[in-house]
């Protein structure tokens, strides 16, 4: 019975711990902390996606300029080697490259043609209407994905 009063004595003696601080200035700080650290941590991850994006478009626009050149030096090259072959059919430079224009000019009016037909094909009430409504579900379907992204972010 002895042990009682002791074990009394050691606690009335013993430092009491300080209660943890359950305030809501307090609650409220932290809070604000975690907020403060979660956009920053997303305007981080922000950032560093908008350098990625701008780093693949300036390699895309790169990628396209070199595949343009390439493809309009095969254009010179095989030009230049039709109208070689022609000028030994014909044994003469001036009908192999009036052929070579005729060619070429012909060509043009053919994608001009095909240009204007598939313009007109466009502006056609049926297909007006048609891609009024493509376009308008596509819309849609992008904003039902985007407010499904959103309302499976805000699920716990």
């Amino acid at each position: 019975m002895q042990e009682e009063p002791a074990r009394e004595q050691d606690h009335a003696t013993a430092p009491e711990a300080p209660a943890p601080s359950s305030s809501l200035l307090d609650e409220l700080g932290r809070l604000a902390g975690a907020v403060r650290r979660l956009f920053g941590a997303q305007l981080q991850l922000l950032a560093a996606e908008l350098g990625l994006a701008r780093s693949a478009v300036s390699w895309l626009l790169v990628a396209a300029l070199l595949a343009t050149v390439a493809g309009v030096a095969l254009g010179l090259t095989l030009l230049g080697l039709v109208g070689v072959l022609l000028a030994t059919w014909f044994h003469s430079w001036i009908w192999a490259l009036l052929v070579l224009a005729l060619l070429q000019a012909l060509l043009l009016a053919g994608a001009i043609g095909l240009f204007r037909r598939c313009m007109h094909w466009m502006s056609l009430p049926a297909t007006r209407h048609e891609w009024g409504a493509m376009m308008r579900e596509t819309l849609h379907r992008a904003e039902r994905e985007v407010d499904g992204e959103s309302a499976g972010e805000h699920k716990p």
